[in-house]
């Protein structure tokens, strides 16, 4: 005998869907700038360095964000629980598909064709990830997905990856970043939710009276950990780096002052080398009239 249960993504309230989102545009922000840093001149070596650690920032900020989410999510009438093996094969898909469409756009650029096929990519590879999350979570019940909702999640992931993608390689400065960072962290969190909509659950049999929130949170908790650890060695990585911490307006003041008094110089030394030949004028003058 089944039983349709109730079904809520804000067990603890407002606390995990903003924690959610600012995971999200923390892991994004980090994202931006380690593209950002890639495009500025580093060599062969060091580009594929920094594009590697903007794609496991963004991939684990984006998974970080769905898990976060999921801390919120509640079965009336029965227990949750995950599957480490699906949890951990979720998060290195999230990475893997971020990293091929960095990859792409961070050595072939942001062309329409290139631009859309990466983002085509990674979109499905971010829904992937959150659908491969959900089959790792176990419950007393049956999951059933409404259709039009998960494209409509699948879509949105789509557009969020290549706003994404276009957004590393064509916002440089500091400000511009964060900006498209929040926005960023907007799109992909509303992927999370809307995916999680079209989630219902009908229960199976006798079921435990509720959520053990203590084990399921210890759970997560521990999982969530490794990809906040890397979040934060690269936030470090970011900080330290002065040429990640400046956005192009703060790097080009100087370069313009030194543009200005080059042509200060020029333009003094033009004047000399005017007057120069006036000066030999004269004195040619005053020889040949003290010669007479």
């Amino acid at each position: 005998m089944t039983a349709a249960a109730t079904v809520s993504n804000f067990y603890y309230g407002a606390v995990t869907p903003i924690a959610a989102y600012l995971m999200a545009c923390f892991g994004a922000a980090l994202g931006l700038r380690c593209t950002t840093r890639s495009l500025r001149g580093a060599r062969r070596g060091r580009k594929s360095g920094w594009l590697a650690l903007g794609a496991v920032s963004m991939g684990c900020g984006i998974w970080t964000m769905h898990f976060v989410g999921m801390i919120g999510f509640n079965v009336q009438g029965a227990l949750v629980s995950y599957d480490p093996a699906g949890t951990l094969l979720s998060l290195a898909v999230a990475i893997v598909v971020v990293a091929v469409g960095v990859f792409l756009v961070g050595y072939r650029g942001a062309a329409p064709l290139n631009l859309g096929m990466a983002g085509t990519i990674t979109g499905l590879g971010v829904a992937a990830m959150h659908y491969l999350g959900m089959a790792a979570m176990h419950t007393h019940g049956t999951l059933h997905y409404s259709a039009p909702t998960v494209a409509l999640s699948v879509l949105i992931a789509v557009v969020a990856a290549t706003a994404a993608l276009w957004a590393a390689v064509s916002v440089h400065g500091l400000r511009s970043s964060l900006g498209a960072s929040l926005v960023m962290g907007l799109a992909v969190t509303g992927m999370h939710y809307t995916g999680m909509a079209a989630v219902s659950v009908d229960l199976n049999g006798a079921t435990a009276t509720g959520q053990s929130s203590v084990g399921l949170l210890s759970f997560l908790l521990f999982m969530l950990a490794g990809p906040l650890m890397v979040l934060l060695i690269a936030a470090v990585i970011v900080m330290f780096d002065p040429d990640m911490m400046l956005g192009d307006d703060e790097r080009e003041r100087p370069v313009s002052g030194a543009h200005g008094a080059h042509g200060a110089h020029g333009a003094h030394g033009a004047h000399r080398a005017t007057a120069e030949p006036a000066e030999s004028g004269v004195s040619g003058e005053s020889a040949e009239r003290a010669s007479w």
